[in-house]
């Protein structure tokens, strides 16, 4: 069988969350036995400068791996990537990010799979452009409308596909994430010394990776941040990530709540820091008003860090009985589970040792097995 992946998100310099899977999920589906059996089409805007990919090759006609580049400026997805599997056509298409193309009509369609992360767009509308607005709903409902099957990071997701988009569950997969110690099997992580000089980290600090976007819901945390100042000032608040729409905002905002000498803002951080900045932390703050799945809260378990999160959407399914889960609107409850993990060694160890069962649910292996069994019914039923 013929298995074709958009592979193009894999190789985003910078990675988030939606990256992140497309890299470890093709990575993982690479290496397990099983896929001897069949010949990988990647699918890539630029080639890689390293081997991102086990036994990749370029262009080649006899390895059962193959990265096929498809240079296009703009909309690539749409007129590459769906010019070229018409042209030569896979048996199965694997899209790990959202979209299939738009120009392929269902007839002339390879078998076709999709991962959706979230349909967070429905519940923040005001995050996102106009353009985005009209865009996002539109090609994720195309997506969920052809293909073939779908999957989806969490149940919350699945939920959301059927109440937004009527997709049947029978058509849906649910397949979790994972986390590793290491966030890609390419990544070696630095010492711990240099991050520390490299980011200014303080000696102790409370910990947020993730995007700086409204529904990430930080002003809030800034707001119980300073509350806390009263109580106890003996550790910063350490908020690392892309600087999105909010970052001008929050900065100002910690000033004028006068805790900017201890708010540090990071910006983007490279997967070969993040192993320090978690394990360094004194624990971990998520809360997030919506989260597709919520891999950060997983990669803190797995450091062995304490963490607090919102009780919403995908949250609780990942967390487990491995978080302090609190409502993300309620600012003084906020500050109050802060409070707790900087003070409260008891419950720290307790959820530390419940991150570390809890992250033992989830397996990139797992993940890559069960996406492999999607693809070959798809490819089965569009015989």
């Amino acid at each position: 069988m013929l298995i074709g992946i958009d592979a193009s998100r894999a190789l985003r310099a910078r990675r988030t969350g939606t990256e992140r899977y497309a890299l470890e999920i093709i990575q993982h589906l690479l290496r397990l036995p099983e896929a001897a059996a069949h010949h990988w089409r990647l699918y890539v805007d630029v080639l890689p400068a390293t081997a991102f990919f086990p036994h990749q090759t370029v262009g080649s006609t006899h390895a059962n791996v193959e990265l096929r580049l498809l240079p296009a400026r703009r909309l690539w997805t749409h007129r590459a990537l769906g010019r070229e599997v018409v042209r030569n056509a896979p048996d199965v298409l694997f899209v790990p990010a959202h979209v299939l193309p738009l120009r392929l009509p269902p007839r002339r369609l390879p078998a076709g799979v999709v991962t959706i992360h979230d349909l967070g767009y429905h519940y923040f509308p005001a995050a996102h452009t106009p353009f985005q607005r009209y865009y996002l709903p539109w090609s994720s409902r195309w997506s969920a409308w052809v293909a073939s099957q779908v999957i989806a990071v969490s149940q919350s997701t699945a939920d959301d596909l059927a109440r937004f988009y009527g997709t049947p569950p029978a058509k849906v997969t649910v397949i979790h994430e994972a986390t590793t110690p290491i966030a890609t099997s390419t990544t070696i992580p630095l010492p711990a010394d240099a991050v520390r000089r490299q980011y200014g980290l303080p000696e102790r600090y409370a910990l947020y990776v993730g995007t700086l976007q409204p529904r990430k819901n930080l002003a809030r945390l800034l707001y119980a941040y300073q509350r806390l100042q009263v109580h106890t000032p003996v550790w910063d608040l350490v908020l690392a990530g892309a600087p999105g729409p909010e970052h001008d905002v929050l900065a100002q905002l910690a000033v004028t709540l006068d805790v900017a000498a201890h708010v540090h803002f990071l910006g983007y951080v490279a997967d070969e820091a993040l192993p320090v900045l978690y394990q360094c932390a004194n624990f971990f703050c998520f809360p997030s008003l919506f989260e597709g799945f919520g891999l950060p809260l997983l990669e803190a378990q797995s450091y062995g860090v304490p963490v607090m999160c919102a009780n919403n959407s995908s949250l609780p399914e990942i967390a487990g009985d491995a978080a302090l889960l609190v409502d993300p609107t309620d600012v003084e409850a906020l500050a109050a589970a802060m409070l707790r993990l900087s003070q409260d060694e008891a419950l720290r160890q307790q959820l530390i040792a419940a991150g570390y069962e809890n992250v033992k649910r989830f397996s990139w292996a797992k993940a890559a097995r069960e996406t492999l069994a999607v693809l070959e019914s798809a490819a089965r039923a569009k015989r």
